[in-house]
């Protein structure tokens, strides 16, 4: 049969059409199954405590479940490395992290080029870390513990979540810029540098908020300082590191990533209703409740905020000469 002109174009034009309509009907049905929200922290770290209620909120909104898949090791490289290599399906996500960005300074070799192969979806929220210590420690402001640890050089020991982590380098970046010497001590999250801080095996911590935030509050740390260049609502009373270590400035950012070349489609399904969450006054008062503020922003926006990040932390790790032990 021959075809004429005009239905050969018509035929032309609907294949053409084929992959539009099928990456629409893909997002229209998306997701098809269970989605796994990999984070490369323990559970009872800011992150995971952050992601259970935005993840039942997606799975009930979806209709599909969004389950927490913590992979802690080597500061997320391991989780980040898991999404990386999934199909780019939207059904693996990455839960984002300043230690992502951090990564790409501290680690002359990845498997992995995050700002690359990791496709930024919306972030999630931003709050300030707390410098906390053990009450045994005589300083009870920034100031006098800086006199403290000069005064005990080399035998104040400071925890963090891991090598690498955001911890780590808050800790580094004060011993830097306030002149002291502190010894590392890291943990297989922030949840036992919190432990050992309260047994005493370290003397302090850069926290964020969720661990310490309810020992601060009991008495059974003592917050110095909070590391944004505002005060935090959730410790209005903690002054700002910045007050004592003029330009000093840390904080933590939350947000989800995609593998490369998931369809744009799922991206934008992802973004608006990861946004509705941040809207939802139940969402907002639980991040409040831990000294964060909702981040709600585009997919391009978030990218361009990781690239920032990764930037401004070179920058702090080629400052401070500080690599992994």
């Amino acid at each position: 049969m021959k075809l004429s002109r005009r239905n050969f174009l018509h035929l032309a034009a609907g294949v053409a059409a084929l992959p539009a309509v099928s990456h629409f009907a893909c997002a229209q049905s998306y997701p098809t199954r269970p989605v796994r929200i990999i984070i490369g922290f323990p559970a009872g770290t800011t992150a995971d405590i952050i992601a259970r209620p935005l993840g039942q909120w997606l799975s009930e909104r979806l209709g599909q479940p969004f389950l927490i898949e913590n992979r802690p090791g080597a500061a997320s490289t391991i989780a980040t490395e898991v999404v990386v290599r999934a199909p780019a399906d939207g059904h693996t996500l990455l839960w984002i992290t300043p230690a992502n960005p951090i990564n790409t300074a501290v680690y002359d070799k990845l498997n992995y080029d995050f700002l690359r192969d990791i496709v930024p979806i919306a972030g999630i929220s931003r709050g300030p870390l707390v410098m906390v210590v053990n009450p045994s420690i005589p300083a009870k402001t920034v100031p006098e513990f800086i006199a403290y640890a000069k005064a005990n050089s080399g035998n104040v020991h400071f925890g963090s979540g891991g090598i690498g982590s955001l911890l780590q380098f808050s800790g580094e970046l004060f011993k830097r810029m306030a002149g002291v010497d502190l010894v590392h001590v890291p943990y297989r999250g922030s949840a036992p540098a919190i432990t050992a801080l309260l047994g005493g095996q370290v003397q302090v911590v850069f926290d964020t908020m969720g661990p310490s935030i309810e020992n601060i509050r009991a008495g059974k740390l003592r917050a110095l300082a909070v590391t944004t260049m505002t005060r935090s609502q959730a410790l209005p009373d903690i002054p700002i590191m910045s007050d004592f270590v003029p330009g000093y400035e840390v904080s933590l950012f939350l947000g989800i990533g995609a593998p490369k070349n998931t369809p744009a489609e799922i991206v934008a399904k992802l973004n608006k209703e990861v946004n509705a969450a941040l809207a939802d006054p139940k969402i907002k008062a639980r991040l409040a409740d831990l000294g964060n503020t909702p981040l709600a922003l585009s997919p391009a926006d978030f990218g361009k905020l990781l690239a920032d990040e990764t930037e401004k932390w070179g920058k702090v790790v080629k400052f401070t000469g500080a690599k992994p032990d």
